[in-house]
């Protein structure tokens, strides 16, 4: 039986994944930025302008949303380490989109080269 760790080891043999020294260039030339951690993990922190689409719903919501149904698009995926945007890009991959990426190391390598951090803001009730 395969573990988890074989399937993302499979998984990054099938992809692209970017270094952590390109990430800002490939975010800026992507369609869209999507963080595929937990919601609470995505509400603690996430990279800037990044959407979020948890891994058990991102190919739920790509396929129902026009706006992303485009196999054109230009995909930059990122979780917390990286084994799930692996195993994130591989899905995509085969559900036709074209230019997936995977952002090595994920946002703990984001976060480690001190590059900036979005957190919602909450209302005040002053």
């Amino acid at each position: 039986m395969k573990t988890a760790h074989d399937l993302v080891a499979s998984a990054k043999a099938r992809i692209e994944e970017v270094p952590i020294t390109e990430a800002e260039a490939a975010i800026a030339a992507a369609d869209v930025l999507i963080d595929v951690r937990e919601a609470d993990e995505f509400a603690a922190g996430h990279i800037p302008g990044a959407v979020h689409a948890s891994r058990g719903l991102l190919e739920f919501k790509l396929g129902s949303n026009p706006e992303l149904s485009s196999r054109d698009l230009r995909i930059v995926l990122y979780c917390k380490t990286s084994g799930r945007a692996a195993l994130a890009a591989c899905s995509l991959h085969d559900m036709g989109y074209l230019f997936v990426k995977s952002l090595g190391g994920g946002f703990d390598a984001w976060v480690g080269a001190g590059k900036p951090v979005a957190k919602p803001r909450l209302p005040t009730f002053e």
